[in-house]
């Protein structure tokens, strides 16, 4: 079964896509940037600030669905700028803390360019 979980507390998408899509035992988060969830604007900053909003947002997803970040199996994480590898992984690394998901962690151009940083994930919870 697959169900497209727009789930209270999000931030609305900012296109056509699902914010998450559970199959199965599976939950596929779509790729979150620097939105705050209160007003729906981006919020930039350092990267520090970035990765924090990111990964808060992830978290409210994750909740949506009845996951928390321990179910995390596997990040895509993208970066406008491979410099700010190091700060990204302090806030990532606090995030998940010893429940280290599978990750790929690449330097690319956003469509948005004043983004630093914009991460996916996939989650495995089985359903109740």
């Amino acid at each position: 079964m697959i169900e497209r979980v727009f789930p209270e507390g999000g931030v609305p998408p900012q296109g056509p896509y699902s914010p998450a899509v559970r199959a199965g035992d599976f939950i596929f988060v779509s790729g979150q940037g620097p939105i705050d969830r209160n007003t729906s604007q981006y919020s930039y900053g350092d990267i520090r600030h970035e990765t924090k909003i990111v990964l808060e947002n992830i978290r409210a997803i994750l909740a949506g669905c009845g996951a928390t970040p321990a179910d995390v199996v596997k990040c895509s994480v993208f970066l406008a700028d491979g410099a700010d590898f190091a700060a990204m992984n302090e806030v990532y690394a606090a995030f998940f803390g010893e429940t280290k998901p599978a990750r790929t962690t690449v330097a690319c151009r956003f469509a948005n360019p004043k983004m630093k940083v914009e991460i996916d994930c996939i989650a495995y919870r089985p359903s109740a």
